[in-house]
């Protein structure tokens, strides 16, 4: 305990610099807007701003870039409760009862709610976060090449289960993703992989402009095809207190969507989305107000803003103990922690210790600024989303390709960003999600390189994977998740060949 207390110390007096202070409140800010902005989101923002984290230390970008992950959590919910308008994925479900109460005349209560369950869950999932690392790290730290290879492989086996839409699809961009992750020059023999010939690709493709191109650029287009409405509320957002019956009803549904978001946030190819979707389901079946579902109940409120906030902590614990991204958005924490030179994993603890804790101790330090700054400005959010995105988004091409060009002075980024932008969209239009497929690529060098260790530690024999209890046991929790998403579609498929 006495050793957790002096890292968080240190972790503080890195966060509380002026330099990581004022980009902390950059990331809050943008998260915010970003969150409030329809269609955008945090991992295209992220996606987007990858390459001006080049230029900035590595504590002080991933800083900023975790900013606007939970900052955008809590921007989701003002349009979501004003405007019925989801600024974010997560914010859906806030939509539901959020809406309903801004139509009450209790928007105030809707919106304080959020803010203050968001802010509860937040510095639960911090303090899990700080809690937890070290000790899992610890563990990491026993796990051999052919652990690491089994846990990577049901990390990519679970984000594909846990994918909206047909498994099927999930896996084959599971599949594709570390196809283009092995694109290169093989390390040990030299050879040239997938590169057919084009010398740009002997170095591999680049994480920037995969993520820029499928999130960033691609979300962009799909915008420009959906007609803008936005009717701002006409009702007064009210006063911003809790009756004692709301808050009364409020305190539970916040406890419990901090736990559910807690644990799914740990979980591959969990995430905010799902968290906050689980906690309504719950809230529907085990509040005691539940009657009032569908008019304005402010569990439905308190318990998914709880949960997406808790989910977005905790999700950094996988990337910052092993190494291995929960979802997209880590998956781009990764990217940028390479582009900065670090391997993320258990090593980071010792070898970048100000990252470590400075990033911890920043996401209560955020958490605490989106509280006092969100409520205050609500109003310029709402004028925010008055503005008409044919205005937006011209400048935010322009700077994507100077972003792109400018990490390595090399036109051919700036095409492979404009190649990837139309294979996104591409994707979303026949239904095949981005998200495995960026998990695939950041995880696909990672596998080859623990399964060729684990392979000649073993003189070649393949059971070292089914020896070593860890691996096995990963491996079997593998396969008994594709088997309990195959049974429903093969009973199903026999059914009808019965009935026919």
């Amino acid at each position: 305990m006495e050793l957790l207390l002096t890292n968080l110390a240190h972790g503080f007096g890195v966060a509380l610099s002026f330099q990581n202070l004022s980009f902390a409140l950059l990331g809050a800010l943008i998260g915010t807007a970003i969150g409030v902005l329809p269609g955008i989101g945090p991992v295209a923002t992220i996606s987007l701003l990858l390459p001006i984290t080049f230029g900035l230390p590595a504590t002080t970008a991933i800083i900023m870039l975790a900013g606007i992950f939970y900052g955008a959590q809590y921007g989701g919910s003002t349009t979501a409760i004003l405007l019925n308008l989801p600024g974010e994925v997560s914010s859906v479900v806030t939509t539901l009862e959020g809406y309903k109460m801004a139509r009450n005349g209790r928007a105030g209560a809707a919106l304080a709610t959020a803010a203050i369950g968001s802010f509860f869950a937040g510095t639960v999932g911090t303090i899990l976060v700080a809690a937890s690392g070290p000790l899992l790290t610890q563990v990491a730290l026993s796990f051999g090449p052919a652990d690491y290879f089994s846990l990577m492989l049901l990390g990519l086996i679970i984000a594909s289960v846990l994918a909206q839409g047909s498994v099927i699809k999930a896996i084959g961009m599971v599949v594709f993703g570390v196809a283009l992750g092995l694109v290169g020059t093989d390390v040990q023999t030299g050879q040239q992989r997938f590169t057919f010939g084009i010398p740009e690709l002997s170095d591999g493709i680049g994480f920037v402009p995969v993520a820029m191109g499928m999130f960033g650029i691609a979300e962009i287009i799909l915008n420009l095809e959906r007609p803008e409405s936005r009717s701002v509320l006409t009702n007064k957002v009210g006063s911003l207190w809790l009756t004692k019956e709301e808050f009364r009803r409020a305190t539970p549904a916040v406890l419990r969507g901090t736990v559910v978001g807690s644990f799914l946030g740990i979980l591959p190819g969990g995430g905010a989305a799902l968290a906050a979707f689980g906690s309504y389901m719950m809230e529907r079946k085990m509040s005691k107000g539940r009657d009032q579902f569908g008019s304005g109940a402010i569990e439905g409120v308190a318990g998914p803003e709880a949960a997406n906030n808790a989910a977005a902590q905790t999700s950094f614990i996988p990337l910052l103990t092993l190494g291995i991204p929960s979802n997209a958005v880590m998956a781009l924490m990764v990217g940028a922690l390479i582009i900065q030179g670090i391997q993320p994993g258990p090593r980071m603890v010792e070898a970048q210790p100000d990252l470590f804790w400075g990033l911890i101790a920043s996401m209560w330090v955020g958490n605490l600024m989106l509280l006092v700054i969100n409520l205050p400005l609500i109003g310029m959010w709402v004028k925010l989303l008055q503005v008409p995105y044919k205005y937006l988004y011209p400048a935010i091409l322009v700077f994507c390709s100077i972003g792109v060009y400018s990490l390595n002075n090399n036109v051919f980024d700036v095409y492979m960003t404009v190649l990837f932008s139309v294979f996104g969209y591409f994707c979303n239009k026949v239904k095949l999600e981005a998200a495995p497929l960026l998990i695939g690529f950041v995880l696909g060098p990672m596998m080859e390189e623990h399964l060729r260790r684990a392979m000649l530690l073993s003189r070649g024999d393949p059971m070292v994977f089914l020896e070593r209890p860890i691996s096995a046991t990963m491996l079997g929790i593998g396969a008994v998740a594709l088997l309990a998403m195959a049974l429903p579609a093969l009973r199903k498929g026999k059914d009808k060949a019965l009935a026919e």
